[in-house]
């Protein structure tokens, strides 16, 4: 992997992380067009890169993570099927990372969800003047639940945000409050899927050579930064308009692909 390859992927990754179309998926995608090899070294940078859009988050909600204690302790819930799945399932995880066809057709499912969710859950967008914060209060129990519905998302292609942000709708909560608790969720299981990665990468045997460093460290401030502008644009746009339109963009993108792998050629890492 060039420096000019790894800066694509991480502008890719900071416009996509928090939309619900997939980040991991888009670089996949991404790499599979330039010829990107499928080592041990992209996969631990699919991973990696996340965390610098990941940390966005902490900037612009900075406040937030002051709130509670309770606060820390639903993250913390939420967080823990990613640990005990992510540990289980480590290697299937790591085989479907190389597969652009799963991530079609993973795409393609995805956006037909994405087409219905808003009329499937237009009552929790409805404020009743006898409780106007009904559907904003996350409890313990679905935080953990919506800690579920993210682990879905180690099928490359289906959306870390966009699973997570559905589990909590499907809970009574509204988009805005879904899209914030995701966001934050997403803090604690960057840093632990980056730590995991990292290890298994070390104990494996292998070493990053300076290339492979700088395209991290360039990769995850260019990641930082253009997160930084996607994420209040998403808000914004999801609380007005809803998902459809990420919906339709999955489900294009899903059938180019096949498109292009089963008639055109077939794509490779």
């Amino acid at each position: 992997m060039s420096i000019l390859q790894a800066i694509i992927l991480a502008i890719i990754e900071g416009i996509t992380e928090y939309l619900p179309v997939s980040s991991t998926g888009h670089m996949i995608i991404a790499s599979s067009f330039m010829k990107i090899a499928s080592d041990d070294f992209t996969k631990l940078f699919t991973i990696v890169i996340q965390l610098g859009a990941i940390l966005s988050v902490v900037i612009l909600y900075w406040k937030r993570f002051f709130q509670s204690f309770d606060f820390y302790a639903k993250l913390f819930v939420a967080f823990l099927p990613a640990v005990f799945l992510g540990l289980l399932l480590n290697d299937i995880i790591d085989s479907l990372l190389e597969s652009p066809i799963t991530v079609a057709f993973t795409l393609i499912l995805g956006g037909i969800i994405l087409l219905k969710v808003d009329d499937w859950f237009k009552g929790n967008e409805k404020i009743d003047p006898k409780n106007p914060t009904a559907h904003t209060k996350i409890s313990y129990l679905t935080a953990l639940k919506i800690g579920f519905f993210q682990c879905i998302a180690m099928i490359p292609g289906t959306s870390r945000s966009g699973a997570s942000i559905v589990g909590a709708m499907t809970q009574g909560i509204n988009r805005k409050t879904a899209a914030e608790f995701s966001f934050f969720l997403a803090v604690p299981t960057m840093f632990g899927a980056t730590a995991k990665k990292l290890y298994d990468y070390y104990k494996a045997g292998f070493e990053l050579n300076d290339t492979q460093v700088n395209c991290l460290i360039i990769g995850n401030i260019i990641a930082f930064i253009v997160a930084l502008f996607a994420i209040k644009s998403f808000i914004d746009y999801l609380s007005k308009k809803g998902f459809k339109i990420f919906g339709y963009y999955r489900i294009l993108l899903g059938v180019v692909l096949l498109i292009i792998h089963f008639f055109i050629g077939k794509l490779i890492i």
